[in-house]
């Protein structure tokens, strides 16, 4: 078989950095990810093959290492692998029936840390994101603006922005204009 090209892609935030001293965005290194479906009975099965524990409940996660499992609804997860590991391949050898779309080059996501960061999330997100409300390891797929995210809270000050690579010059101006407001 002939070689294969490889499109090599920019990371569609690179060297860009913005915020206040009270909110930080930092756009995240690449990862692999994956859109996952199944049902309940191979939950199991993938878990094991992906090497994280694939969560059952609304708004959880759950991450071993650098490889992030996020409930999205009854039988659907993104899942993101922060060292770009092979997602497909993990899901594939749980030889249970399944879809999983690699979607690493359509993502992009920003980080989103300081004691702001809830303001400046909150500045074009509808959601609750107290920490009572939206604690460490809650997730939800929610609206930036117009632009769909999903969102991880990865600490008490620290949030993953998941977002299109398309609509993340635009996420990234929202966010650094919620960054600036939540400084003062």
């Amino acid at each position: 078989m002939a070689d294969q090209a490889t499109a090599i892609r920019n990371t569609p935030l690179a060297g860009l950095r913005g915020g206040s001293p009270a909110a930080i965005l930092t756009p995240a290194a690449p990862a692999s990810r994956i859109s996952l479906r199944a049902s309940p009975d191979a939950v199991s099965a993938l878990s094991a093959a992906l090497g994280v524990t694939l969560p059952v409940r609304p708004k959880t996660s759950a991450s071993t290492g650098k490889r992030h499992a996020l409930w999205l609804g009854p039988d659907e997860w993104l899942v993101i692998d922060e060292d770009g590991k092979d997602l497909m391949a993990a899901a594939a050898s749980s030889d249970v029936m399944h879809s999983a779309v690699d979607i690493s080059h359509r993502n992009t996501a920003v980080i989103v840390s300081g004691p702001g960061a809830e303001v400046a999330i909150n500045s074009g997100c509808p959601q609750d994101l107290s920490l009572a409300i939206f604690p460490v390891g809650a997730c939800s797929r929610t609206v930036l603006g117009k632009a769909e995210i999903v969102l991880l809270r990865t600490a008490e000050d620290t949030f993953r922005v998941e977002c299109w690579r398309s609509f993340s010059p635009f996420v990234f101006g929202l966010l650094s204009e919620g960054a600036e407001d939540a400084g003062h």
